[in-house]
């Protein structure tokens, strides 16, 4: 098992690509920290992990507020005395332009998507640099492929991967691995916020599948296969990476 007796913190778990990724890394061996705004969601994850036969802590958290994150790390000691992972996931996204973005919608987007990285990191690296461990950073394709409406998530996630870089070139001397994953297009949470945004929610799916190589729109639980590994010792020597899990975005036929 790739993360057997690893702890490993996921924000945005109680949904989509964190809840399939909390799943993942206990099927692989870790205990598994459910961090959520949604407690109910983050539950929900947690008893799935428990009903497999793992290990796992459900824990309301604002990745956006330092009391918050600080009582993450708290609470995530007091229950493990250690952590091995931390996974960035949590994130928010606002279908609009910046002209029609308001003040307090793209404060949100940065103060979750990457403050919340920020914060999380901050706090948690001491305690990852007791075990040379890792930080896996959620980005997105949007980080340098950008499309309509949605001007804010894009510039965080483009932040993202600048940030991913730095923490990797100031921490490799702790033994602590950061890299980020680009999921394209990915069938949970923002995505379908996305869709269901637009005028026609199953046209839209149905261009976004068009516009991969392989002809359709990812599964939750194809990126969280890559996040083990880049969890894993598997990828002991990759760190500040960009690893794009998009099924050929922007290589497939043009939106009909």
């Amino acid at each position: 098992m790739k993360l057997k007796d690893r702890v490993a913190v996921i924000t945005g778990a109680g949904a989509g690509i964190g809840r399939a990724t909390a799943l993942a890394f206990a099927q692989a061996g870790a205990r598994v920290v459910v961090a959520d705004i949604n407690l109910e969601g983050a539950r929900e994850t947690a008893a799935s992990i428990e009903r497999e036969g793992g290990c796992a802590l459900a824990l309301e958290t604002d990745v956006a507020q330092p009391e918050s994150v600080e009582r993450l790390v708290r609470e995530t000691l007091s229950a493990f005395s250690q952590v091995n992972v931390l996974l960035n996931n949590a994130a928010i996204q606002v279908n609009k332009t910046v002209e029609d973005t308001t003040f307090e919608e793209w404060n949100r987007q940065l103060a979750v998507n990457l403050g919340g990285v920020f914060l999380c990191s901050k706090y948690f690296i001491p305690h990852l640099r007791r075990t040379r461990g890792v930080i896996v950073n959620m980005s997105s394709v949007n980080g340098f492929f950008v499309e309509p409406f949605c001007a804010g998530y894009c510039a965080t996630k483009a932040g993202i991967i600048g940030l991913t870089k730095a923490m990797a070139i100031d921490h490799g001397k702790d033994g602590i691995r950061v890299n980020c994953i680009c999921p394209g297009y990915i069938d949970a949470g923002l995505a379908e916020g996305y869709f269901q945004a637009q005028p026609d929610p199953a046209a839209a799916r149905a261009a976004a599948g068009k516009l991969h190589a392989l002809g359709r729109i990812g599964r939750p639980e194809e990126v969280a296969r890559t996040a083990v590994f880049l969890a894993s010792d598997d990828a002991s020597f990759m760190t500040g990476s960009v690893v794009v899990v998009d099924g050929g975005f922007g290589s497939g036929l043009p939106p009909s």
